[in-house]
Parts: structure tokens; sequence; C-alpha cells
């Protein structure tokens, strides 16, 4: 079983930058993949991005594409996403996920969330 807890989020004027953390335990995430996903009230929970084990393949929706940068460092058991230019639009909780599955934009694939952290953009 693997536990996740997101970090990093908070108020951020547009055109800033947040740095979020995905802490995992209970199990070494090296050949998990890993994604975030947001989700803004009213509205479904959508992919921002995803990792594959090895680091090797990023995934990211067109929406943060050239803004964002998803990262992970397995010796440490962390994921990353940078979040850079960042727009009132991308005000949303952000959820970070551990999966075993091939399609990492898809939210059905993963077994494990975090809580969550807020992130919220002012203009």
């Amino acid at each position: 079983h693997v536990q996740l807890v997101e970090s990093g989020g908070g108020l951020v004027q547009a055109g800033g930058s947040l740095s979020l953390s995905c802490a995992a335990s209970g199990r070494t995430i090296g050949g998990y993949a890993m994604g975030w996903f947001r989700q803004a009230p009213g509205k479904d929970r959508d992919f921002v991005a995803g990792i594959r084990g090895s680091g090797a393949d990023t995934y990211y929706a067109d929406s943060v594409k050239g803004r964002f940068t998803i990262s992970r460092d397995n010796a440490k058991n962390t994921v990353y996403l940078q979040m850079n230019s960042l727009k009132p639009e991308d005000t949303a909780v952000y959820y970070c996920a551990a999966g075993l599955g091939v399609v990492v934009s898809d939210s059905r694939f993963y077994n494990y969330w975090g809580q969550g952290t807020q992130v919220t953009v002012f203009s």
C-alpha cells in the first residue's frame, strides 16, 4: 500500500510560480507511474501531468504544456510539479496519484491518491 502526501500549494498571483511535492511512503514508487491531476469546483478531475517509473517519459495536458514540469526522485520517493506562468484557470485542488497502469493520463489506471493541495491563482 502506498500513502501519498502533497504539499506546496498556496495562493499566488497570476504569472507566478509554485512547486508542488508529493511524498510517498509505505512502498517504493520506483516501479509506479506517477501523475498529477486537478479538480476545480464543480468540475471533473482532470489530468495535468504524468511520468513513467524511470522518469524518462513525461506527459502533459495541452493546457499546461510549456508551463508545468513533472519530475521525480525515486531515491527520495518523491514526485514534483513545477508550475510556472500560472493563470487563474489553474486554480484547483491538485492531487498526486500512483499507479501501475499503462495510460498515465487516465485516472482509472491509478491505484493510490493523495488528499490534495489547494492552488489558488488570482489576477
